[in-house]
């Protein structure tokens, strides 16, 4: 964990609205199907995410968020923009929301709601696809 890194990563997020709903709501532990600050899953904070900050709507799973972005490489991926992963097979099982710099927010299963480094090799290892949402591109 790189706390720097992290802390300028935040800094240097565009939307302060965005900056204010991850540090309202890190460290929230994980729960599968968790929608609330008792407990929330990693696709249920990326709904609730970009519902809030965006005014956008998702699916309720990974794998159905998955299917309604428009995929980029890495390298174009802007703030606010879905980073999928798979981490027990094929199938997407894990979202995060792109920050900058490499850096995503996510609701981690061990950690709970925390910002992360994309170059690290577990998520490197397992990311399947990344992209906006169609239709509602970021500018």
């Amino acid at each position: 964990m790189n706390a720097p890194k992290i802390a300028d990563a935040m800094a240097n997020l565009e939307s302060k609205e965005l900056y204010r709903f991850i540090t309202d709501w890190t460290g929230v532990r994980y729960q599968l199907g968790g929608l609330d600050k008792s407990g929330i899953d990693c696709s249920g904070f990326a709904l609730l995410l970009q519902k809030n900050i965006y005014g956008r709507s998702l699916p309720r799973r990974s794998r159905d968020q998955a299917d309604v972005i428009e995929e980029k490489r890495l390298g174009q991926l802007k703030e606010g923009d879905l980073i999928f992963f798979s981490f027990g097979g094929s199938a997407v099982d894990h979202v995060g929301v792109y920050l900058n710099d490499h850096y995503f927010v996510h609701a981690s299963t061990t950690r709970g709601v925390i910002v992360d480094d994309l170059n690290l090799p577990q998520y490197q290892k397992a990311l399947v696809k990344a992209g906006s949402l169609k239709g509602q591109l970021l500018k």
